[in-house]
């Protein structure tokens, strides 16, 4: 490996609005530690190349020179990602790291397999992701993920149309999570995260939604959520309309993040790999290569890069390390959660075959 040249950069707050019928953050605002301000946003976007659906910068992560992320990277690939990730994913983090806290229930939604984004909307990904729950309001939260029977088409067509929402949701499993739960989404799969669950979710860099509950905000016409402009019969042809029975639905629930070690089930790893890190007074070494660390418990130091510089790490701290940073050291009494792009050497499928 080349010589360290760049170093780890600290990460701060980047706030993404929806729209008025998404709303929440406050969640967000503890974990970080700052104060939550009127309104916030439900979703913060770390280390983001990725902009909102139909925007040209709104998502896209700013660094504290004033440059975005994603011109940083374009302009030194191989420093940021190194030259194996760049031969397989090009100049593209190739993960989109969030943290997500919804005042309210989301709706069922899903996103397109890459097979449907290449075919329909002009883009190598789609948008398989997975939760890690860091914190539930009161108890167990709640989540939804995938139908518990064969739905025909004609069905879904008239729930959807009609805002059956009972009989949508009644048809989903719930899953009840807690701080620490995880969970994987493929793509196509219907799903809905309860009120107040906050996540800390990777995804495929897309911002590909498909609205299976349709909900219109107090005097407008408009939804949260829709068809991608492709209208209801194309868009319906994303949808994951398979049984997901419990056997089934245990290959997509992860080890979770109670100890050390991976995070997710091993279906997630061509999409993007996660584990927790923890320093309890003996250091911890972190991977080389590109990643992004999000502090979750405890307080300590991360040591590395071109000016072996020390920066601290507490829950909620977000931090890129690049490839070029070489190795990193992670010290003190912390957990931390790595969040890496898929493995870019084998041919990815097109979404997680449970």
């Amino acid at each position: 490996m080349n010589s360290p040249r760049l170093d780890p950069v600290v990460l701060g707050p980047n706030f993404v609005t929806h729209s008025p019928l998404y709303v929440g953050g406050g969640g967000i605002a503890r974990f970080r530690g700052i104060e939550a301000t009127e309104p916030i946003s439900p979703e913060d976007w770390v280390g983001s190349m990725t902009t909102r659906y139909g925007q040209t910068e709104a998502g896209l992560t700013r660094l504290e020179d004033g440059r975005l992320l994603r011109d940083a990277i374009v302009d030194d690939p191989e420093g940021y990602l190194g030259d194996d990730h760049v031969a397989g994913f090009g100049s593209n983090l190739g993960v989109l790291v969030k943290l997500l806290d919804s005042a309210n229930r989301l709706g069922v939604h899903l996103h397109p397999t890459d097979e449907f984004a290449r075919s329909h909307l002009d883009c190598d990904y789609g948008k398989t992701e997975a939760w890690i729950v860091l914190e539930t309001v009161e108890g167990d939260g709640e989540v939804w993920v995938g139908f518990t029977r064969e739905v025909p088409l004609a069905q879904l067509a008239e729930w959807r149309a009609s805002r059956a929402v009972d009989a949508m949701l009644g048809s989903l499993n719930r899953i009840p999570v807690k701080a620490g739960s995880a969970v994987l989404v493929p793509a196509g799969v219907p799903h809905a995260i309860g009120a107040h669950v906050l996540c800390l979710e990777l995804q495929q860099p897309t911002d590909y939604s498909i609205g299976l509950e349709l909900r219109s905000a107090p005097g407008q016409g408009s939804t949260d959520q829709g068809d991608l402009g492709l209208g209801t019969d194309l868009a319906l042809q994303a949808v994951d309309r398979e049984a997901w029975p419990q056997e089934r639905l245990s290959r997509v629930i992860g080890p979770g993040a109670d100890s050390p070690g991976p995070i997710l089930p091993p279906l997630a790893d061509p999409f993007f790999r996660t584990e927790l890190v923890r320093a309890d007074g003996t250091a911890a070494r972190l991977e080389p290569g590109p990643s992004i660390v999000v502090g979750v418990r405890g307080s300590g130091d991360l040591t590395g890069g071109v000016s072996g510089r020390t920066t601290q790490l507490k829950r909620g701290s977000t931090v890129l390390l690049p490839h070029g940073a070489g190795e990193t050291t992670l010290t003190g009494d912390v957990d931390v959660i790595v969040c890496r792009p898929g493995d870019p050497s084998p041919k990815r499928p097109s979404r997680p075959q449970a």
